[in-house]
Order: structure tokens, then C-alpha cells, then sequence
């Protein structure tokens, strides 16, 4: 009785035990789970962010062994192998030997597994050609280094073809970019020795690796800034560059921004073009997971989507890639769902880049996906992060599009007479409608959460808010129609600021179709919407952290179109566009952001 009594108990412990050894993905999916975290088929599928184990109590020899430790000890294990190769003599040959072995490295890590198999096979064949006290440290390297890229690559990578695509019309935008900037690339980066057909991380770039990272950490302290709650969430791209090493994709696109930025910043066109160059090869890499029907819908190519966001701020290849790119992006987040967006990086990516999804449909003044309850709601619906006055603004936001297209359609009607008068005013009717119930939400909105901000509400004052000038406001008093200089705003914390803009600004957009006869924004109202954002920029320009400062690109043009040509308002603009391409090396708004116009704006 005993016996059975324990064979019974051993029976009901084995499928626990043996659930508790594979992540969720690999259970729910009945494919081999290697017991790493994050699993190889976890990054092969581009969620490495989603592997997670089901802990089960008092097994905690099950846990999973931790990815990134084990990178670190192998790093540690070929760095000490490494240091008793230099310590033999002979340091010329060996050094050479060892170039020959980190050129493999670097480049089989962005290869397939089968294409990794080959040329490790290779290194171990060549042993025999090895000096006898040479060979054992290094057939201890490339077995190392073998298991560190397998721990450090994805089995699928960029086959470098280049081939014509159709993911709606940006992935054409897309190819169209690919091809211009290999030719523009090639030729402006002659200088920099980098192999055309290399497509892993930029450590050929120097010999030294760790620059690489450097110039990664560079990037992302001025993308992805770490900040408090009040500034607003900006860890999406940090979050992104810690599991870049799980996806060549990713990697290469960390690598192409990141030099590009750097380049800029420091002024180096060497370093600059070095990006460029790699640009291309991207884009090509996106074509190939945008055709799959599974990789279109991973985390590694969201990702890489939002990297081409920051390196078009940053190098502006042509005036139409900024919008192409978001259009695509906002294509991309309707195709993964909202239930993709509810954990993880996802989450983080949607939550911080929606205003730039809203804004997109803006500009397009066509109905917003976003308006849809689910959007509203499913990436919230597990408590990942809570809605903040920003995502409550947004969720009345996501309306204007679908009020701008009817606007147009009533302004077609009216010019080709397709419809009767009758019909006409019914149309007009429901439009005015609509415009009135949404404004009257917006300033429901502003009670609710603006006006009774913890923090207090923005305040005028004419204290110098920094050492170094900064340009001055300049508007005109309608009573009088003198140019006065007003204060600047100043806000208790930059989230306010921000959600305040985006107010402002799409308050301004709904007021371009808003000619209702009683209840209609004025002028006087409009003019003092667009001021308030121009007062409001000093504030976030000097305290914003990084390049944060690209959160009000969209509010920022949205007022430019509202003041009038050849102005005083419009001079403060242009200063302002001039500053921070200078501060930030942002080439969009040195241009002044033309694509970024809502059509049917006037001034």
C-alpha cells in the first residue's frame, strides 16, 4: 500500500515538474523549448519579450537558465581564454589568428542556424593547420563563441536580396527608400571600410566593440531617456535595445540609427555615412518579415518600424519617408490587433508612440481604426500601465479623423450637386452634430483633468528659465493689433505640457470644419489655441529630456499653419526649427515639417 501510495503521488508530481521546464509560448504552440530564457523558438518568432516560465513552488531546480547571464559568462569565458593566448608568446601570429576567428564571429551572427552549423564546422576542420599549443585555446574560443551566438541570434536573418514588395503602399515607400539610399549610401561613405554584404552588428565598423555599444547608449539616452511618471513613459526603445541581441533585425537597425545619430551629433560625416550605409540593408531586412505572415506580426519588426521613425527625425532622406513610415507604422499596429499590444514591448511602443498613430489618421482625415472600442481598451485590459490624462484625451481624439472625412464628402457632394438640398442639410446637420457633442466632450475633458491637475495648471512668467537665451514670443493684442511679447507658460511637470499641446492643437484641426452658426470656435479663440503652444515650447525645449522634444513635432506644425504667413509668430517658429535641429541633430524640423501639414488647414 505504501508502495502504490508513493508510485501515485510520484505519477500526480511528474506532468508539474515537466510543465514548469518550457516557457508558456512552447506549450501552447507543442514545440521544443530549449529552457533558456528568452528560448530559442521564442526569439526565432520574434517575442523574445513573451517567453516567460510558470513558476512552480518548491521546484526551483526547474527554473530557467537566464539568457543574458549566460552570454555574460560565455563573454567572461572567451575573454579569459583570450588573455592566456596573449600571455604565450608569439603575438603577431596569434593576434592574427584571432582576427580571422572575431571576422567569423561577427559574421555568422546574423546567419541561420544551418549557415552558423557550416562555418563552425569550418573553424574545428582547420584545427589540424594549427600550431599544437595554439589549438586548444582555440578550438576552446569557437566552441565558446559558437554557443554565444546561438544564445545571441534568432535562425532567420536578411537574405540581402532585393525584391519589389506590396504591403500596401509603404512597403513600396519602403523599397523605394532601399533603393535610393543604397545609391546615395555607397557613395557618400567610399571612406568607411564596412563589407556590402555584412549585414550583422557595426563592429567592423572599429576594432574596438564596445564603440558599438557606445554608440547605441548614445542613442537611446536621447530616444529613450529615463524619466518619471510626470514626464512622461519613454522606456520603449531601452526596453527595445536590451533584447536587441535576439534579433539581427533589431540589431542592425539599433546599429544604423545609432551611427547615423552619433555622426550628427558629433559632426562627423564619416560616422554618418556609416549609417547610411547600413540604412538599406534594413529596409530590406523589413521587406522580408513584412511578407511573412507570422514575422509581420512580431515585436522585432514593430520595432525596427519605430527605429525608421527616429532615423528619419534624424536624417530626413526625403519629405516623403517621415509620413510614409508612420503610415506604415499605424498599417503594421492595425494588422497585430489590440491584443498584441496588451504586455511586454508592445505595450510599451503603442502606449508611448499613439499620439503619432492618432496623428497619422489626422493627416490622412480619413476614420480611425483607434476609434473602435478594443483599441480603446484591450492593450489596458491587463494593467501593464494605467491611462493617464494623455490616453484620455487620445480616446476622444481618435473621432477628428472620422468628422474631417465627412467633411470632405459633404464639400464633394456640394461641388458636383450629386445630392439634393434636403439630403445636403440632413448631411450638414448630422456633421454639426457630432462636432458640437465632441467639442463639448473635449471641454468636459479640460474640467476634468486640467483643470483639477494635481500638480496645479500652467502658469505665465517672465523669469529667465535658463542661463543661455532663448527666442523670444512675439504675437499681436487683437484689441489693439500692436505686437506684444507675452509670457512664456510655464507647466508643474512636461506630461501636462505635452497633453496640453496635443489639446490645443487638435481643438485648432476640429475648428478647420467647424462653421456651425452658433457654438463655432472664433478666431479670437483659435488665435489664442495656436499662441498657447508657442508660449509652451521654452518650457519643453529646456526641460525636456533627450529628444523627447519630437512629441510636439505634430502640435508644433498644427500651430505654424494657424499663424499667418510673413508674421512675427511665424519668425519665433522658424527660430525655434532652427534651434533644435542645432541642439538635437533632427533634420525634420530644420525643415519645418511640411509633411506633417493637416490638408485643408487654412491659416
Amino acid at each position: 500500500m505504501s508502495d502504490s501510495g508513493y508510485s501515485d503521488e510520484a505519477k500526480l508530481k511528474k506532468p508539474t515538474n515537466r510543465q514548469s521546464r518550457s516557457c508558456r509560448v512552447c506549450r501552447l504552440r507543442k514545440v521544443k523549448c530549449d529552457r533558456v530564457k528568452p528560448c530559442h523558438a521564442c526569439c526565432a518568432h520574434g517575442h523574445p519579450s513573451k517567453c516567460v516560465y510558470d513558476s512552480v513552488p518548491g521546484e526551483e531546480e526547474t527554473q530557467p537558465i537566464s539568457q543574458a547571464e549566460e552570454i555574460r559568462n560565455l563573454r567572461n569565458e572567451i575573454k579569459e581564454l583570450r588573455t592566456r593566448m596573449n600571455s604565450k608568446g608569439d603575438q603577431q601570429s596569434r593576434s592574427r589568428k584571432l582576427a580571422e576567428l572575431e571576422k567569423l564571429f561577427d559574421a555568422i551572427r546574423s546567419a541561420p542556424a544551418e549557415v552558423v552549423d557550416g562555418l563552425v564546422g569550418n573553424i574545428r576542420a582547420d584545427r589540424s593547420r594549427i600550431p599544437l599549443e595554439y589549438n586548444e585555446e582555440t578550438r576552446l574560443i569557437a566552441t565558446s563563441e559558437k554557443r554565444l551566438v546561438m544564445r545571441s541570434t534568432s535562425p532567420w536573418g536578411s537574405n540581402g536580396e532585393d525584391e519589389e514588395y506590396s504591403f500596401n503602399k509603404w512597403n513600396s515607400s519602403i523599397a523605394s527608400d532601399s533603393r535610393s539610399s543604397s545609391s546615395s549610401g555607397s557613395s557618400s561613405a567610399s571612406s568607411i571600410s564596412i563589407d556590402e554584404d555584412w549585414c550583422g552588428p557595426l563592429s567592423r565598423f572599429t576594432s574596438a566593440k564596445p564603440m558599438v555599444d557606445v554608440f547605441v547608449q548614445r542613442f537611446v539616452d536621447a530616444f529613450s531617456p529615463e524619466v518619471d511618471l510626470r514626464s512622461g513613459r519613454a522606456g520603449a526603445i531601452r526596453a527595445a535595445a536590451d533584447i536587441r541581441m535576439f534579433s539581427p533585425m533589431i540589431s542592425n537597425a539599433f546599429d544604423a540609427v545609432s551611427l547615423t545619430f552619433f555622426g550628427r551629433s558629433a559632426q562627423d560625416p564619416r560616422v554618418e555615412a556609416a549609417g547610411m550605409k547600413l540604412y538599406p540593408k534594413v529596409l530590406r531586412s523589413l521587406q522580408d518579415a513584412l511578407l511573412d505572415p507570422e514575422r509581420s506580426r512580431s515585436e522585432s519588426t514593430l520595432i525596427t518600424v519605430t527605429l525608421l521613425l527616429a532615423f528619419e527625425s534624424i536624417e530626413r532622406t526625403s519629405t516623403e519617408a517621415v509620413v510614409a513610415h508612420v503610415k506604415g507604422a499605424a498599417r503594421l499596429i492595425q494588422h497585430r490587433g489590440p491584443e498584441n499590444h496588451v504586455h511586454g514591448v508592445e505595450h510599451l511602443f503603442f502606449c508611448e508612440l499613439r499620439p503619432y498613430w492618432v496623428g497619422v489618421d489626422l493627416v490622412e482625415r480619413k476614420p480611425s481604426f483607434m476609434a473602435e472600442e478594443a483599441w480603446k481598451t484591450v492593450p489596458w485590459s491587463e494593467g501593464t500601465t494605467s491611462k493617464d490624462l494623455l490616453h484620455y484625451l487620445l480616446d476622444l481624439v481618435v473621432d477628428i479623423p472620422g468628422l474631417l472625412g465627412q467633411h470632405d464628402e459633404l464639400v464633394a457632394a456640394q461641388e458636383t450637386q450629386h445630392l439634393g438640398k434636403g439630403e445636403l442639410r440632413v448631411k450638414q446637420a448630422k456633421l454639426w452634430n457630432s462636432i458640437a457633442d465632441l467639442t463639448s466632450r473635449l471641454l468636459q475633458w479640460k474640467r476634468d483633468y486640467v483643470d483639477c491637475y494635481p500638480g496645479g495648471g500652467p502658469v505665465a512668467t517672465s523669469e529667465p528659465q535658463g542661463p543661455d537665451p532663448f527666442p523670444v514670443f512675439r504675437c499681436y493684442d487683437l484689441r489693439t493689433m500692436q505686437v506684444i511679447e507675452p509670457p512664456p507658460l510655464v507647466y508643474p511637470d512636461l506630461r501636462l505640457l505635452q497633453t496640453m499641446s496635443i489639446y490645443c492643437a487638435n481643438r485648432l484641426i476640429l475648428s478647420t470644419i467647424d462653421n456651425r452658426l452658433e457654438g463655432a470656435v472664433t478666431i479670437v479663440e483659435k488665435y489664442q489655441l495656436a499662441c498657447d503652444i508657442g508660449r509652451s515650447l521654452e518650457c519643453y525645449i529646456r526641460r525636456a529630456p533627450g529628444n523627447m522634444i519630437n512629441r510636439l513635432a505634430f502640435p508644433v506644425r498644427v500651430a505654424w499653419e494657424a499663424f499667418p504667413a510673413g508674421g512675427v509668430e511665424r519668425e519665433f517658429m522658424v527660430q525655434v526649427f532652427e534651434l533644435v535641429e542645432k541642439r538635437h541633430a533632427l533634420r525634420l524640423w530644420g525643415s519645418a515639417m511640411p509633411e506633417l501639414s493637416v490638408p485643408g488647414s487654412p491659416p
